[in-house]
């Protein structure tokens, strides 16, 4: 009995060995007490960045050259419950926005209680200033009373940007850098592009519940375009009240003009009218710039 016994014994004691050794050697082999990662991932992580690699640079002067103040005004909702931004408004848990930009920062709604980390931040709200406070209040002015945790998406603080800076402001768009200009040689290849005129017309049905094109056209909610190629921005159409904002842009409609206001009509001249928020496609911007110029 006690031979059967060791026996078990000694096998059980021979298995644990094996299966130990078994353990190490996987081990060793899929590394799997070694901190690491795939050399090529599955698939991407929400909020990890790829190892070894850096967040591509934002530009947000060329994110603010495309912005749409249509998609700011929408993100403003989010800001509705403490900021009022009509002219006169009255302050609430936040300053009335109304002509924010190029005020001093802390200073701009009167007879509102800012907080002292604000009051002493010093500056003006410019693009800059503007897009650091927006992407995290607390970075900007530790010990500042807003709650909001912030943008972290540049481009919806671009968009946020240009509505808030047509609400009263009107400060002129930032240069792009010459560093990014790169990133905006698509503007010189869409001019490059040839429009086909007939498809043109087709592409200005959009226009023209606002728009007429023929020779003598009446103005409508916009202008006659008729003949518009060459004039001067914001001065075509006899009679018709252009906006501050376009007839302040200066130069002339030619076809590198036409293409950046049908790109995005709210970037080109912020406070503008134009409800339209632009072509996306380069090739019907060339189009309908064809139509248009050919019109009788």
């Amino acid at each position: 009995m006690a031979d059967r016994f060791n026996t078990i014994a000694g096998w059980t004691l021979f298995s644990g060995v094996v299966a130990l050794g078994l353990a190490s050697i996987s081990g060793h082999y899929f590394q799997a007490d070694k901190e690491h990662r795939p050399e090529a991932m599955g698939y991407a992580i929400e909020g990890v960045a790829a190892e070894g690699g850096a967040e591509p640079a934002v530009v947000i002067e060329a994110l603010l050259a495309t912005a749409d103040a249509a998609k700011g005004e929408a993100t403003f909702k989010k800001c509705v419950a403490c900021h009022t931004i009509n002219q006169g408004g009255a302050s609430g848990i936040g300053p009335n926005l109304y002509g924010i930009f190029g005020v001093a920062v802390g200073a701009h709604a009167a007879g509102f209680a800012y907080s002292d980390a604000l009051k002493a931040k010093g500056g003006n709200w410019d693009w800059a200033n503007m897009n650091e406070w927006l992407a995290n209040p607390k970075k900007f002015a530790e010990g500042t009373k807003m709650s909001f945790a912030g943008i972290s998406d540049p481009a919806e603080r671009a968009n946020l940007m240009v509505y808030l800076n047509a609400q009263g402001s009107n400060l002129p768009l930032p240069a792009v850098p010459a560093a990014a200009e790169g990133a905006e040689a698509g503007a010189e290849v869409a001019a490059a592009i040839v429009g086909d005129a007939v498809k043109g017309e087709q592409v200005f049905k959009k226009c023209m519940a606002c728009h007429t094109v023929n020779a003598g056209g009446a103005n409508g909610i916009g202008p006659n375009l008729n003949g518009v190629s060459g004039s001067k921005v914001g001065a075509h159409a006899a009679g018709f009240a252009y906006s501050d904002a376009l007839t302040g842009k200066g130069g002339v409609w030619d076809d590198a003009t036409m293409d950046a206001w049908l790109t995005n009509p709210r970037a080109f001249a912020a406070g503008n009218k134009m409800t339209f928020a632009g072509l996306s496609s380069a090739q019907d911007r060339a189009d309908v710039i064809a139509y248009i110029k050919a019109a009788k």
